[in-house]
């Protein structure tokens, strides 16, 4: 387990269940998770046409870890540790989670071949659904399924209030750390690849001395 610090960033490289154990009951306000589909080979192939519009390496497409969803065990230590969740891909994982009303539906406004142009997040709020449209174009991207800085601002700025603690459990490009980073939340962070786990810390690192130029 390697554990670093970057600001109000945590950033664990582990596996998550392990590090989930050492958290308290209710220890974070907002989790804010997108763990594998169990897409597989679909995802494998959605990559080739992913890759035409960005500038991600091919070593970096698929590495087998989309192959299987996460265990009820998982979601039952992310309900333990969390008050409150989103979970995108929820409409994966519907006999591990409750009825909920507050669905998010994200509307990539782009079309890639093989890879759905929207997608969908359970939560645990009592609220209206809510559809967001945010461009999924960006070229330099370092993981295949790697989600809008934009998107995560607009989560905190809609179901996290100041001072919350917000926690990931499968960070792959951390645009949720630099969302949390220019809006001050304190967040906990996991990946267990350790390739994805650099990159990532990299690209953070970069936005944050970015920052200070100005």
């Amino acid at each position: 387990m390697k554990f670093e610090q970057l600001g109000n960033i945590k950033l664990y490289n582990a596996d998550c269940m392990e590090v989930m154990k050492t958290f308290k009951d209710k220890q974070f306000d907002l989790a804010i998770v997108d763990p594998p589909y169990g897409l597989g080979d679909r995802l494998a192939h959605a990559g080739n046409g992913a890759n035409a519009q960005s500038k991600f390496s091919n070593e970096f497409h698929f590495k087998g870890w989309d192959n299987e969803i996460p265990s009820p065990e998982y979601f039952n230590e992310l309900f333990r540790v969390s008050k409150n969740q989103i979970i995108w891909g929820g409409n994966y994982f519907i006999e591990h989670l409750s009825n909920s009303r507050c669905i998010i539906a994200w509307d990539k406004m782009v079309f890639i071949q093989s890879m759905s142009r929207v997608e969908f997040a359970w939560t645990s709020f009592d609220l209206l659904p809510q559809l967001i449209q945010i461009n999924n174009t960006d070229k330099n991207r370092i993981h295949l399924t790697q989600k809008p800085v934009q998107l995560y601002k607009w989560l905190l700025q809609n179901y996290a209030k100041e001072g919350d603690t917000i926690l990931d459990t499968h960070f792959g490009s951390l645009s949720i750390g630099i969302a949390c980073h220019d809006m001050k939340f304190d967040l906990t962070a996991i990946e267990l690849d350790k390739d994805y786990y650099e990159m990532a810390k990299k690209r953070l690192i970069n936005h944050q001395k970015q920052l200070t130029l100005f």
